[in-house]
């Protein structure tokens, strides 16, 4: 009996001593881009990333916290190790590749144009006229589109905002003619109801991908392996439906 109660205190101590062990990473994220991240009734991070990334947490052995951070900072905040990762639905553009490496994608888009519901705007006017278009701040679309304004001398204007959503209500206010804007969060604006709808694409779509420092091989490989066992879990199906409307 005493060698089976030192047993089971032994294990005991075991357990806390690899509880007490585990590793916690920052996870930087941009609290208003739904689906994907964003802060629920309870004032709390949640969303398709946060709740993917917690599993993985829990199934490789680590904890994560997730920490609200501006876009057109969040790369410069994880080269300083403010934070250890990026789980946000982030596009994994040649230019960040240069400085952030990425996991293996899990999620694809595509680049929409969207105008309000009455509008009559068609994407070969948006881009002849003076027209001004939204698109978040910091964000390969923004970098995109200025970059195609420059070399084709458009007339067209450009509006920075800070979130998605914060351009559809100024695009529903009447405040700018179109925005530019990810697949995901426009199909998630109107299956809630925003009088906004798609008249097109204007380039090609991107990856999704998970951001770590260049020195943190570590962490990648504990990302790209939990991914794995992820979508072969009956949970990424389910998160998929919650929040991605998947069938």
């Amino acid at each position: 009996m005493k060698s089976f109660s030192s047993l089971v205190i032994a294990l005991l101590l075991l357990f806390a001593s690899s509880t007490a062990q585990a590793k916690t990473y920052i996870n930087g994220i941009d609290a208003n881009y739904p689906p994907f991240a964003f802060i629920g009734e309870d004032g709390k991070p949640t969303g398709f990333d946060i709740e993917s990334m917690n599993w993985i947490a829990q199934k490789m052995g680590f904890e994560v916290q997730h920490m609200p951070i501006n876009w057109d900072g969040i790369i410069p905040a994880l080269q300083a190790k403010k934070i250890d990762m990026i789980c946000s639905g982030m596009s994994m553009s040649p230019e960040r590749k240069q400085a952030v490496n990425f996991s293996e994608p899990y999620y694809s888009i595509k680049k929409y144009i969207a105008v309000n519901t009455d509008s009559t705007l068609t994407i070969e006017e948006l881009f002849k006229g003076k027209y001004t278009l939204g698109v978040q701040r910091g964000t390969n679309e923004h970098d995109l589109l200025q970059t195609r304004i420059d070399d084709e001398d458009l007339a067209i204007k450009l509006r920075l905002y800070d979130s998605p959503p914060m351009s559809i209500e100024d695009l529903l206010n009447g405040r700018i003619d179109a925005i530019a804007i990810d697949s995901a969060p426009a199909e998630d604006a109107i299956k809630n109801g925003k009088a906004i709808k798609i008249i097109g694409t204007y380039a090609e779509g991107d990856d999704f991908g998970v951001a770590v420092n260049k020195d943190n091989e570590e962490l990648l490989k504990l990302i790209n392996e939990g991914y794995v066992l992820l979508k072969k879990d009956p949970f990424w199906q389910e998160l998929n439906v919650k929040y991605l409307n998947a069938k």
